[in-house]
């Protein structure tokens, strides 16, 4: 008796060092392997923490909100209400980014941010019941890790009308349980049109989700998000754009392109721009290099202009190092440091100017060549705007 008396307790004790373990393991990593998790969802949090997002501009406003939405004990699943490409995505990446670095309230700093692939969680599910049990695997893994997953379902309509093979259930029909018993925490989003048509007639679902407004930025706010991630598109095609160049993308797509709203259609020109003026550069690489070859001893000087001016700035950045550890008079020190602050920045603008010296610009010009193949006009019709 006392045999089996020890070994059941120590079979519990096994399963709850195992149970441990492997949350252990998933809190470490954040990841789901071999899971429907892992297999029909990106982990948001993880490209955060990765740098792997861009930077969110302009949208303190609606992530604040949604964070509180979040945060609520009931009703905590925020919709994102807006046009098609006024941002509602970056909304999201913005939750996932304050969440990587710690900036949210305690009862969201397990979270994590999985987008949902809806179009691939369907995909191959041709015989009934299939797709119902994909689903079912889907939402347990979701309970099973302590509701530390934030569920994003983009175009989230579509889970009224998505289901797998015929007389299949649709997604709304299984999630509205677990989203009404708190088992399952999401962030949708959708436009006003899809809203009015298949979320809000659905009383049962549209009661689950609070809507959060995103309207589409000025012409000035556009304006800042493009300088925020210009520096993203600049590493990408080895450009650098002007600010002449983004305020074109902002006004000219404001006037020209009416179907679409900013800031995607003033984003969409800047990154086709820079592919050109890129795609060009490269085209013409070899007449550039005959350029430089003709003109070397001009590069040969510039070259070692920088470079000495480099090498002084390195030998006082060096000099003033060595007085700082010397020192001990407080007000000595702070001089010293602060030209060591001074100097630092010197360094850093040199090293962006030796980066940028070769890359070619794009300008305003660039802008209206794209805007012009864009809507069938010539480039000339549209300088002065």
């Amino acid at each position: 008796m006392a045999t089996t008396q020890i070994f059941i307790v120590l079979v519990l004790a096994l399963a709850g060092l195992l149970y441990w373990w492997y949350n252990s393991r998933q809190r470490a990593g954040g990841g789901f392997k071999g899971t429907v998790l892992q297999t029909y969802t990106r982990d948001l949090t993880k490209e955060a923490e990765a740098k792997a997002l861009d930077p969110v501009i302009g949208r303190a406003e609606e992530i604040d909100r949604v964070i509180h939405i979040l945060s609520r004990r009931t009703k905590n699943n925020p919709l994102l209400l807006g046009e098609p490409g006024v941002g509602k995505t970056a909304v999201v990446e913005g939750i996932a980014r304050r969440i990587a670095a710690g900036d949210v309230p305690d009862n969201l700093r397990d979270k994590r941010v999985l987008a949902l692939d809806l179009g691939g969680l369907i995909s191959g599910t041709k015989y009934r019941g299939e797709f119902e049990e994909r689903m079912k695997k889907l939402t347990d893994e979701i309970k099973g890790t302590a509701r530390r997953i934030i569920l994003f379902i983009d175009e989230v309509h579509m889970i009224e009308q998505a289901k797998g093979a015929e007389g299949a259930m649709n997604v709304s029909d299984i999630l509205k349980p677990a989203l009404s018993r708190g088992e399952l925490q999401a962030i949708g989003a959708t436009t006003w049109k899809e809203y009015e048509h298949l979320i809000k007639p659905d009383d049962a679902l549209n009661r689950r989700f609070q809507p959060v407004i995103v309207g589409e930025p000025s012409e000035e706010a556009t304006l800042q998000i493009l300088r925020g991630i210009k520096e993203v598109y600049e590493a990408h095609h080895g450009v650098v754009f002007d600010d002449a160049a983004l305020l074109a993308a902002v006004k000219l797509s404001k006037k020209f392109i009416k179907d679409r709203y900013l800031p995607d259609k003033a984003i969409d020109l800047m990154d086709e721009a820079g592919a050109k003026v890129s795609i060009e550069a490269a085209h013409n690489a070899k007449h550039a290099m005959g350029l430089l070859h003709a003109a070397g001893a001009a590069v040969a000087t510039r070259g070692q202009t920088l470079s000495e001016e480099e090498k002084r700035l390195r030998d006082e950045l060096e000099h003033l190092k060595a007085l700082e550890s010397e020192l001990t008079e407080e007000a000595e020190l702070t001089e010293i440091r602060s030209r060591l602050e001074h100097l630092v920045g010197a360094m850093e603008k040199l090293r962006r100017k030796e980066l940028t010296a070769a890359r070619p610009t794009v300008s305003a010009a660039d802008i209206r060549e794209i805007v012009a193949e864009w809507i069938g006009k010539k480039p000339i019709d549209l300088e002065g705007l």
